[in-house]
């Protein structure tokens, strides 16, 4: 990954036309685009090295930018998490319908469409999927209760919850180069799903792509004004103007990072920092590996290498072989490497771009040379002619050479360990047994990824175990996953992305904990009452409603929360015990023979749980036709008293929570879903089951 801030290395006289040719790029700031004339750099074509674009942020007003996203962006924090996921879905259809915009632009990346459509179709699926996970998972409020109730006291009065809130502030994203788009996009939907505004800074290099997306995301008018700004240029002293409410957010290389994050600002205040940097992600081929195996460790490998060039933060670096396979894998993954094509992506026939630039092309080179003292080149590297390059002008382009390298000794090395040349390479080393292997491994000191490939029979316990804590993600790899496995190099919007140690320490997605990091958690303590009312969520102990009319009767509106219903009692039978089991088939001891339950924990025959859970449904339902469409799921089911023959049950039902749907048909009824707080008691007020079921309601609106 490149620092924050990059200029390739040209002619005088080339910067002199770049700077009478190109565009210049603007920053799309407090409602306005903002086009700079002093300091700007050069961006230039990764395949003809002619001038792009240039960017610059000198005469930005900092202070303006940050006072127009908390004034104007923090509109979305007012937002329910549903209208932001909503707003989201939109934005990501929106970027769909243009995605071949972004292709186009893609092209003086140097990619391929292939490597492309990580970046635009991969980002915009990560909207698509936090939308869908948020929608799904919290509640139509503007604010999360975190956990249930926490009873602090003995008779129930004073208790508390934890409660996340929007932060007040701002969220500062700073992005790699090799992903402008995903890279851009899994960092701001966690964000605005938080209800957060955001500032993004791309990387120079990309930042034509980043510029396109946001530019239609705020043509779009989905999201609130403010609640997005772009930055193309240097941030300069933006830091400075941050405050305890406020986040940052950086990806890209370890030295820059550690710089950012010893900002005195950012340490005098307190602001959350969050790096996801390189790192030397491994790949490990198990010990008694068989023929298929080896073909699967050899292909994820290669499609390390060659995918985006080996420009991803999750590539795979070290490669550790049983010693006695040493030689099988690296001509298994030469030969391989012999038929990839590389030049430029619009000609026929290419399996291979080039690198973002020709300054990361030297960056590249220099590394592999450091690489070199602790390993051999085997195969690829600017110093060897093993791989034609099919480009007219190689001076101006910023191709690199699929590179393998070979250590025999990496105990006695360093280099390999620590170094992270972003490209296409990877260094192939022999083990002897778990202990190396895990010592090795760790001398990572914390990677994003690893890959563990093994035949489907073997057992890694020991090695998860050993390599876990150094990893943000392990991607266990046999013939069994191989088929629907994403592979070792993809970060998904629901699991974490980041590591710790060199990796950075940060996590960017991770499903709903990404979402979290940008709010501020809240220790609310009160009276049932006051966590009702601050939680919009019934809780137990707080106080409830009954009214003449059924509450199955009732449309979503006319509902109230705390609502209860108190039904009629029921006493179990034998009968009932022997009915159910022949219905359901679940004849287990406890509840039909006599004898073995009489020797059991119980001392006699118990009532079937589900049994509990079906009468219960049959003294609170309503069975007429009414507003109650279906029910739609059960949660957080406990027994927690055996109910025996002759019991007597009864039901204390309760509105506990009230979120209404989105209508994707205009033909259809509009509902909400309804939670339910279930308590069911015996004749003595033992609570014997508690449970929360979930209805569809229809809406009166």
């Amino acid at each position: 990954m490149l620092e924050l801030d990059n200029s390739n290395s040209t002619t005088d006289q080339a910067d002199q036309y770049a700077k009478a040719s190109a565009k210049t790029l603007s920053s799309l700031v407090y409602g306005q685009e903002y086009v700079s004339q002093q300091d700007l750099r050069t961006v230039y074509h990764a395949i003809t090295g002619e001038a792009v674009y240039q960017v610059g942020s000198q005469e930005i007003d900092i202070q303006e930018i940050i006072n127009y996203a908390k004034h104007k962006g923090s509109v979305i924090a007012s937002w329910t998490f549903h209208q932001r996921a909503n707003a989201l879905k939109q934005v990501a259809q929106y970027l769909l319908e243009r995605k071949e915009e972004y292709y186009e632009l893609a092209k003086a990346t140097g990619c391929t469409r292939k490597d492309a459509w990580i970046d635009i179709e991969g980002g915009i699926g990560t909207l698509f999927a936090y939308s869908s996970l948020v929608r799904r998972e919290l509640s139509d409020e503007t604010a999360l209760v975190e956990d249930a109730w926490i009873p602090l006291s003995k008779q129930g009065t004073f208790g508390a919850k934890h409660i996340l809130s929007p932060k007040t502030g701002v969220a500062v994203h700073i992005d790699a180069f090799n992903f402008p788009i995903w890279g851009m996009l899994e960092k701001i939907a966690p964000t605005l799903l938080a209800g957060v505004p955001c500032i993004v800074k791309p990387a120079t290099e990309g930042a034509e792509l980043t510029h396109a997306v946001v530019k239609a995301i705020l043509d779009s008018g989905f999201l609130p004004e403010g609640s997005l700004q772009l930055i193309c240029g240097q941030i300069y002293d933006l830091f400075d103007y941050l405050t305890p409410q406020d986040t940052v957010t950086f990806t890209g290389s370890a030295s820059t990072g550690q710089k950012l994050r010893a900002h005195p600002h950012l340490n005098a205040y307190s602001i959350p920092f969050t790096m996801e940097a390189d790192s030397v992600n491994s790949a490990i081929l198990t010990e008694h590996a068989n023929d298929e195996t080896i073909d699967l460790f050899v292909r994820e490998v290669f499609r390390e290498m060659t995918t985006k060039a080996g420009q991803k933060c999750t590539a795979i670096r070290r490669a550790f072989v049983p010693a006695p396979l040493l030689d099988v894998v690296q001509n298994r993954l030469v030969e391989k490497l012999k038929k990839v094509v590389v030049g430029n992506p619009s000609d026929e026939g290419i399996t291979m771009g080039a690198l973002a630039s020709v300054k990361q092309k030297h960056d590249v080179a220099a590394k592999v040379e450091l690489l070199s003292q602790d390993a051999e080149i085997i195969y690829g590297s600017h110093l060897r002619q093993d791989v034609k390059i099919q480009t007219q002008h190689p001076e101006k382009s910023a191709f690199y050479p699929p590179t393998v390298l070979v250590c025999t000794q990496p105990s006695q090395a360093e280099n390999i360990h620590r170094i992270e040349a972003f490209g296409p390479v990877v260094t192939l080393m022999p083990y002897h047994n778990l202990a190396e292997l895990a010592d090795l491994v760790a001398r990572g000191e914390g990677s994003l990824v690893a890959s563990i490939v093994r035949n489907t029979d073997d057992h890694i316990e020991n090695l998860l175990a050993k390599i876990a804590p150094w990893h943000g993600r392990v991607h266990i790899l046999d013939a069994e996953s191989a088929k629907e496995s994403t592979g070792h190099g993809s970060p998904l919007p629901y699991l974490i992305h980041g590591g710790p140690g060199r990796a950075g320490g940060g996590e960017e997605l991770g499903g709903l904990r990404a979402v979290k990091h940008y709010m501020q958690r809240t220790a609310i303590q009160g009276s049932p009452n006051a966590m009702t009312q601050v939680g919009h969520s019934w809780t137990a102990g707080a106080q409830v409603f009954e009214d003449r009319v059924h509450p199955f009767k009732k449309s979503f509106d006319e509902l109230r929360i705390g609502e209860r219903l108190l039904t009629a009692r029921r006493t179990v039978t034998e009968t009932d015990l022997v009915n159910f089991g022949c219905l359901s088939g679940d004849h287990f001891y406890a509840h039909m023979d006599k004898i073995a339950a009489a020797e059991s924990f119980f001392g006699e025959r118990v009532a079937h749980g589900y049994f509990i859970v079906s009468a219960a449904a049959g003294l609170f339902v309503d069975a007429p036709a009414g507003p109650v469409i279906a029910n739609y799921g059960m949660d957080n089911l406990r027994f927690v008293e055996p109910v025996k023959i002759g019991d007597t049950i009864q039901v204390e039902l309760t509105c506990k929570q009230k979120t209404p749907k989105l209508q994707r048909d205009p033909e259809q009824k509009a509902h909400g879903v309804v939670v339910w707080d279930i308590k069911v008691k015996n004749q003595r007020h033992e609570l014997v089951a508690t449970y929360d079921i979930l209805t569809l309601v229809e809406r009166s609106i």
